[in-house]
């Protein structure tokens, strides 16, 4: 180790300039040559350009080094720039000897900023990376890093960096620079700071034209995360100074991590008032923490549980299903489908945008209507804990500025701070008492919830902000729940709004005796439990809450799941059903509905660990959307979700759930495809065999092979359709053709069969019956 004298702790390294200057030159040559050839030969010499050094590789190169730009970096990362230009000297110099006469001249660039990145070093501990509430008088001065929500971000100004002053007595020249504790004040010396034997005291100096350097300059406040604070806990926040390259790279709501120079700000003084100093911090480097997350993050130990967990029940999948489900807030007893509806609410479809640059989003929207003590808020709050990013507010009370944008004034310049939808980018907005917004408040969300986004117009501001949210709203119905009401009446949520939400589920109290006593013994029997358990650590099983935010996680990430003909056909047919249906839902039954079978579907495929889209999870999502609504058009569980259980033998239920949509949306299942190839004779069978592999017919009519995506799980065989039938053919049909979604997606109307002619030998699908 190389023989360097400083002191150990925060205090000024003893050793020259010179060389820090010529060990960060040798550092630079060794790890960055490339990117400082790139940036010599570019062709711009005006902008910003910006090398990032890894904080690892300095400790690993020249500790003392790196100690001193963590303990000074207000001085020796001035010099780790000027050791690039002295790069890009010796490159000049090299490239001055072989370039050819006609070969143009090149100009050092001298607007390069080397950044450093701290994360995944040595230093990225607690006290280098304090909580922003936890910063104190001592990392003054210090290179730090904090963790924090963008809330507002200033307008672009321009900062003049230095200026050259003249001495007017003995012409001598000299350079001042802004204090940045004073408010980038230009402060002129008292006398001369030349350097000679005998000093010169002028004290009258002028500025040189044309040598004024302006940087770019923005103002931003960003707030300790909500979610890694205590209960009672008042978030903090903090300024940060984003110069050069690093202006207008972060907007509100994004979730960052900065390293900077924490200093104090004097505040203006005021006559008979005291003198307040202000945190802030000078931005080094930037890093945005939403952007860095991935499906690496997650261990491979987990990764081979899940695998494994699905490999136990590929058997009886809807049973591993209905383990996972049972995790969600698990100390309230049922409400199975309240608990699917979290799940597929929290995963969300797929995002996706079509040709015209429309983007149609993947997040789904969740809206639970109940009466008190029926568990909504306890469901609210175990979702945001499942959330990797969340933002609880309660709508009593709350503005549409709250919940989108407000224009906030702070030193006479105008700033957009971010308000809760905008500071859930990414994550899960709760909101609970929905109903206590303000109605012109309601409106200003529905671009938030549907389009993603919220355009501003405020104080001479213009701008659109991301609002990638799931929101999940809970509230209570207005008076006695009419069961003969639309939701519109029993919420006084406009349809509008409603039809915004993917779910809405209504939790009913109704005095049912057996449910009373089912809940009231899983309530004791809990708190028996944990009695017993007192002062352990008390697990519940495999799917705890860590696992489970793990779980989602990553098949959010992973899963990309597409649809198949089969749900297709199912997802088509009833949204054509519930559009003829005429009932009571009419604001609801509109064209999102059909995006919001697809989210569902897509959400249930990737809870199942799938990547394709069949039609269990095409059923799924009818069965959610058919509890939410307040009279069905298929099953009989519409109107409450309180009483909802989970079954004893959940692959069981879903069989009868699955005979009962196909029966009512005119399809076929499984077993009935299969019972009906049972059916047919031998050279029935051999016929279809032969027709499904794409031979061709022995008989003289037309024949067209009719297409589907199905698995071997779900229809065993395609079915062909003559072209053309004939006039005896179609004196037997008595019913209409069906429609095409059903003949595209492989499978038989409940009331055809094959019928045999036999003059020909030709095989055809009968319409109707005899």
């Amino acid at each position: 180790m190389e023989n360097h004298h400083y002191q150990q702790k925060g205090v000024r390294p003893l050793l020259h300039e010179s060389d820090f200057v010529e060990a960060c030159k040798d550092f630079l040559k060794q790890n960055h040559i490339q990117e400082i050839e790139a940036i010599y030969f570019a062709e711009e010499d005006t902008i910003n350009y910006a090398i990032v050094v890894e904080y690892a590789d300095l400790l690993d190169f020249k500790p003392w080094v790196a100690e001193c730009l963590f303990f000074r970096p207000s001085k020796f990362l001035p010099l780790l720039d000027d050791a690039v230009r002295l790069v890009q000297d010796d490159i000049k110099v090299v490239y001055e000897k072989g370039k050819n006469p006609e070969d143009p001249d090149i100009l050092i660039k001298d607007f390069v900023h080397v950044r450093i990145n701290i994360h995944g070093s040595a230093a990225e501990c607690s006290e280098t990376q304090p909580s922003i509430s936890k910063i104190r008088v001592e990392d003054i001065g210090r290179l730090i890093t904090l963790k924090g929500t963008v809330i507002r971000s200033g307008t672009i100004k321009l900062l003049e960096g230095e200026r050259l002053y003249e001495c007017c007595k003995c012409k001598h020249r000299f350079k001042v620079y802004p204090d940045l504790e004073t408010g980038n004040s230009l402060q002129q010396p008292i006398q001369c700071p030349s350097q000679r034997t005998k000093p010169c005291l002028g004290s009258n100096f002028r500025a040189v034209e044309g040598t004024i350097i302006c940087h770019d300059y923005q103002e931003i406040k960003i707030q300790e995360n909500v979610q890694m604070l205590g209960v009672g806990s008042v978030p903090r926040s903090i300024s940060v100074i984003l110069k050069d390259d690093l202006v207008d790279t972060v907007k509100a709501g994004d979730d960052i991590v900065v390293t900077g120079i924490l200093f104090a700000k004097w505040r203006p003084l005021m006559k008979d008032v005291r003198c307040d100093l202000e945190l802030m911090l000078l931005a080094n480097f930037i890093r945005k923490a939403n952007q860095f997350r991935s499906v690496d993050d997650i261990p491979e130990e987990a990764l081979g549980q899940f695998q494994q967990f699905w490999r136990q029940y590929q058997d009886n999948p809807f049973k591993g299903r209905n383990e996972i489900l049972r995790s969600i807030c698990p100390q309230i007893y049922g409400l199975f489908t309240v608990k699917l509806a979290v799940a597929l609410t929290l995963i969300g479809g797929v995002q996706h945008t079509d040709a015209s640059g429309t983007r149609i989003r993947g997040e789904s929207h969740l809206l639970l209507v109940g009466d008190p003590g029926t568990g909504k808020s306890q469901f609210l709050k175990f979702a945001a804990k499942l959330s990797h990013r969340s933002v609880m507010t309660t709508g009593l009370g709350s503005t549409s500025a709250g919940l989108t944008v407000t224009a906030v004034k702070d030193g006479g310049e105008w700033m957009l701070e971010a308000g809760a939808l905008v500071l859930a980018d990414g994550g899960l907005c709760c909101i609970d008492e929905f109903d206590s917004i303000r109605e012109p408040d309601r409106a200003t969300i529905h671009e938030a919830m549907e389009q993603q986004t919220i355009s501003v117009a405020k104080a001479g501001l213009v701008t659109t902000l991301n609002t990638r949210t799931t929101v999940f709203g809970v509230t209570n119905p207005k008076g006695t729940y009419d069961p003969y009401q639309p939701l519109t009446v029993n919420t006084t949520l406009s349809g509008p709004l409603l039809s915004r939400f993917d779910i809405v589920l209504v939790l009913l109290d109704t005095k049912n005796p057996e449910w009373d006593k089912i809940v009231s013994s899983h309530i004791l029997n809990e708190h028996a439990k944990h009695q017993e358990h007192s002062g352990v650590d008390f697990s519940r099983g495999f799917w705890n809450l860590a696992m489970l935010k793990r779980y989602i996680e990553y098949v959010k990430k992973h899963f990309q799941p597409s649809l198949t003909s089969e749900a297709e056909s199912v997802i088509v047919s009833y949204y054509q059903l519930q559009r003829r249906s005429g009932t009571q839902n009419a604001s609801r039954i509109t064209v999102r509905m059909l995006e919001s079978l697809i989210r569902l579907a897509q959400a249930h495929a990737r809870l199942m660990f799938r990547d394709k889209v069949t039609r269990v999870d095409a059923i799924a999502a009818v069965f959610c959307v058919e509890s939410s609504m307040t009279t069905s058009a298929i099953l009989d569980n519409a109107g409450n979700a309180l009483h909802s259980s989970f079954a004893d033998n959940p692959d069981e239920e879903y069989a009868k759930q699955e005979k009962i949509i196909l029966k009512r949306l005119n399809l076929r299942s499984c077993d009935e495809d299969a019972n009906q190839v049972d059916g047919l004779s031998d050279r029935e069978k051999d016929f279809l065999q032969t027709s499904n592999n794409g031979s061709e017919s022995p008989s003289n009519g037309a024949w067209q092979k009719r297409s589907s995506q199905t698995n071997s799980a779900s229809l065993r065989n395609n079915f062909l359709r003559p072209c053309t039938a004939s006039r005896s053919q179609q004196a037997r049909s008595q019913q209409p053709p069906i429609s095409t979604a059903f003949t595209e997606g492989g499978l038989l109307h409940a009331s055809q069969r094959v019928e045999v002619n036999p003059l020909n030998d030709e095989r055809f699908i009968v319409d109707g019956v005899n």
